[in-house]
């Protein structure tokens, strides 16, 4: 255990010696970015195929045992629970009441977009950085005498642009599915007030 510990460390001491001074700042760059999408997809996450119409019939019925899971199941509980109190300005109740699950629906979707634009340029930054030390060994005469050298730095100089495409792509398209999701989590939201809201329309005067 404690080898392969030591010889996980060793490689990714050598990672950072090939792309230089700016695999630190990738390294924290795909934490965040992960951090981003984990937190995103809890959130969105939707157990259970039922619509918005069965959740509100479900938990209006009392045929709910179980917590609510997912943000959209939990907004319709909170939402029942709400409408059985019968209170005055129901809709703006409810909105006030979602104002937390739809800030969720937003968290971290603009770290997560930042991430995604500056880890390339990161990784573009590292192997321009390379690329001048590999030419000005050239300008020294360092690498002359040595078969392969100049090959070998230029292949290190383009590791960190490798590692920073690595780090966006997945980024760019697990985010873009997310963004899906948020948006019809918004359109199930707004029908679970739409159908509470004309549910309690003939006593929206009660308090």
């Amino acid at each position: 255990m404690l080898a392969a510990f030591e010889s996980s460390l060793s490689q990714v001491a050598s990672y950072i010696e090939v792309g230089g001074y700016v695999m630190p700042a990738l390294a924290a760059a795909s934490l965040l970015l992960w951090f981003g999408i984990g937190y995103r997809l809890s959130a969105l996450r939707r157990p259970g195929k039922r619509g918005v119409g069965q959740l509100i019939e479900a938990h209006a019925g009392g045929m709910v045992s179980a917590r609510p899971r997912g943000l959209v199941e939990r907004a319709a509980a909170d939402g029942v629970a709400i409408w059985r109190k019968r209170p005055r300005h129901l809709r703006r109740r409810l909105d006030a009441a979602f104002a937390d699950a739809e800030t969720d629906l937003k968290k971290y979707s603009r770290l997560i977009k930042a991430l995604v634009i500056a880890a390339p340029l990161m990784g573009l930054l590292g192997t321009v950085n390379g690329m001048v030390e590999t030419f000005d060994a050239l300008a020294d005469q360092r690498m002359i005498s040595q078969s392969g050298s100049i090959a070998a730095g230029i292949s290190k100089a383009l590791f960190a642009t490798q590692l920073g495409l690595a780090v966006a792509i997945p980024g760019l398209f697990v985010n873009g599915a997310l963004e899906r999701r948020a948006r019809e989590t918004r359109r199930e939201l707004e029908q679970i007030k739409n159908i509470l809201s004309a549910r309690a329309a003939p006593s929206t005067e009660h308090a």
